[in-house]
């Protein structure tokens, strides 16, 4: 039997926001009609994913009610690191419904699945089974805000998290900031949203004056801003950062 696909399900920007849009409003509508017909799922959060579905079926019916719909969660990594044991065997598990012929989607909580997300790790695993990976066209908050921000698009590099200790943090800034001069590249970064102004101070107070700054804020959502200025500028005026808002934050020096 000839395996299924991988099919890389993207996601709306609105997970943990109150007021949910409308599907049509970020997703193409050939988009939900192939997450209705799919049966089987790969996902961070099966409730989460769960909620996405209804979502889909308000816009195009689901093939099979919620219910018979087989959503299996990604491995979670273990606290404190990896166990003894490696968890490859319940990655590959993971593409059973593929190599027994059926299509299965790929979900991240918001987004593209595999950018910024752990489930690159299972498109990886689909090329060395020989199943054929097809990515759909979505929102990545990622991309939309480089556009946005007037920065280096030519040059890149996604970087993500930066330390919560306040000292290795701030390290951690300069180091990206030079990086930045040296290669003229834009280096862009996320933050759990609760700490999103606690991460904007701490760009500020560890900058220099004369680098450039982008926020950009509940992208794709009523009220998603961005807003592009030195970082003397910001320091002059700039709005402080809700604290349940998806952000992501660019800089070039």
């Amino acid at each position: 039997m000839a395996p299924g696909r991988l099919i890389l399900m993207p996601n709306t920007l609105d997970f943990g926001v109150d007021d949910a849009l409308d599907l049509r409003e970020v997703l193409p509508q050939r988009v939900i009609e192939q997450a209705a017909r799919l049966g089987h799922w790969a996902a961070e959060n099966a409730k989460t994913t769960r909620a996405l579905l209804k979502r889909v079926d308000a816009v195009a019916p689901l093939a099979q009610p919620l219910q018979a719909v087989q959503i299996a969660e990604l491995p979670r990594p273990p606290k404190g690191g990896r166990p003894a044991g490696d968890d490859a065997a319940a990655w590959r598990a993971l593409l059973a419904p593929a190599l027994a012929g059926h299509d299965l989607g790929l979900v991240s909580e918001a987004g593209l699945p595999a950018v910024a997300d752990p489930g690159a790790r299972l498109v990886a695993l689909a090329h060395e089974a020989g199943v054929a990976v097809l990515p759909l066209s979505g929102p990545s908050s990622l991309l939309l805000a480089l556009a946005a921000s007037g920065l280096n698009g030519q040059s890149f590099a996604f970087v993500g998290y930066l330390p919560v200790d306040a000292a290795a943090r701030a390290a951690r800034i300069r180091e990206l900031e030079a990086l930045s001069a040296r290669a003229q590249q834009t280096q862009l970064l996320i933050e759990t949203p609760y700490r999103n102004e606690a991460l904007r101070q701490a760009l500020l107070a560890a900058l220099k004056p004369g680098t450039r700054l982008s926020i950009s804020v509940g992208l794709t959502l009523p009220g998603g801003w961005t807003r592009t200025a030195t970082v003397a500028d910001w320091r002059r005026s700039g709005p402080a950062l809700p604290d349940r808002v998806p952000a992501v934050f660019s800089l070039l020096a």
